[in-house]
């Protein structure tokens, strides 16, 4: 469940206290670490990242290289997403008027971004881009992206995903209409931004995916709240009809970009081998131990506390749901992040016994857990 803020819109007119401020923030942030999906902060009141050190701040900057990551500052939005629980304490325990925003794509997320704007209809070809839309049909009452989406899943004879009850949605504060889905581990779609040029999936809808980030439902911001509805509070695993759509409007990566492939290492290997080798368990591990895997070949900026922190997390899932014993996958663990960070053993050590710690709290089934 998202976590009980209890935050009404009549609570949204009167300031909120230091203790208010500090609860909400960093309940939210710890719901989200809790299922995998790696937080940093938001601009207090905004839904933009909120800015850190000049070094940052300057033009031409980036993110691969940059010191505040290891220093415990956050730094370059997304890029500073984190699952390490102590980092979070201190972010938002420090900050408690800071908002929280979620890398989906270390997440495996794609959330289709419904606008209700009021702007003037665009061209034709805009509103559904690659789908023709002759000059006789009546446009008449078709306004926002509420109504392009509705009509994309109406050709495919499909449930719009605005109206979709089997996944997590949340409301903004502008009217408009955040639908979460989850994607398989190593999917990378792409984001997109209305339909101006580029890839696009219809007028007034945005998709973040990798390479972007989402308001975290219950966040408040200057706006409102944005509020999760409906019963469910888990995103449901992206529908193919919505794949074969991103697929047709360009949100894959082009093919000269290499699109990391799990490789179980042989630490896995082996403990699969002596428990019969399930092959569920066995994709669900690989997949979130190649990332730290491939962290050896890159230095700094790879994001390896995150990605360990998140392989220990589904183990310790695992682990609890009895499908593979605690001592086989810290054996696994530090195996893998000795190769990734040689040396490191009492930095990466922590990290798999926090991560461990938080996913016993959650057992995890392999088919659900390779999916998250």
């Amino acid at each position: 469940m998202v976590p009980e803020l209890r935050v009404s819109r009549s609570d949204l007119r009167q300031p909120f206290s230091q203790e208010q401020e500090a609860g909400r923030s960093l309940a939210t942030a710890r719901w989200c670490a809790g299922r995998g999906w790696p937080v940093h902060p938001l601009a207090p009141g905004r839904k933009t990242p909120v800015g850190n050190c000049e070094a940052c701040r300057k033009s031409g900057h980036s993110h691969r290289g940059c010191g505040c990551p290891a220093a415990g500052r956050w730094c370059h939005g997304f890029h500073a997403a984190t699952l390490d629980l102590a980092r979070i304490e201190q972010w938002w325990g420090a900050n408690p008027r800071l908002g929280v925003g979620i890398a989906c794509g270390p997440a495996s997320l794609v959330v289709i971004d419904i606008d209700a704007h009021a702007q003037a209809l665009p061209e034709r070809h805009r509103l559904l881009p690659g789908i023709g839309i002759s000059d006789d049909i009546d446009l008449t009452g078709l306004a926002n992206g509420f109504h392009t989406i509705g009509v994309l899943a109406a050709l495919r004879g499909e449930t719009s995903p605005a109206d979709d009850e089997n996944t997590l949605r949340v409301r903004t504060p502008s009217g408009g209409l955040h639908v979460w889905y989850r994607v398989h581990s190593g999917q990378r779609w792409q984001c997109s931004s209305g339909s101006g040029g580029g890839r696009a999936l219809a007028w007034q809808v945005d998709v973040r995916a990798h390479g972007g980030y989402i308001v975290a439902p219950g966040t408040v911001t200057g706006a409102g709240l944005y509020e999760a509805i409906g019963a469910r509070r888990e995103p449901a695993l992206l529908p193919g009809w919505l794949e074969r759509e991103l697929e047709r409007t360009g949100h894959l990566p082009p093919s000269d970009v290499p699109v990391h492939r799990p490789v179980p290492s042989r630490a896995l290997q082996a403990v699969l081998a002596a428990r019969g080798g399930h092959s569920a368990v066995g994709r669900t591990l690989a997949a979130v131990l190649a990332e730290v895997t491939a962290c050896a070949t890159v230095p700094e900026g790879a994001g390896f506390s995150e990605k360990l922190n998140r392989a220990a997390y589904t183990a310790g899932g695992l682990a609890a749901a009895g499908y593979i014993g605690e001592d086989e996958v810290e054996r696994v663990l530090i195996a893998t992040a000795e190769h990734a960070r040689p040396g490191q053993e009492r930095r990466y050590r922590a990290i798999i016994y926090g991560g461990l710690s938080a996913g016993r709290l959650r057992p995890l089934h392999p088919g659900a857990a390779g999916d998250r």
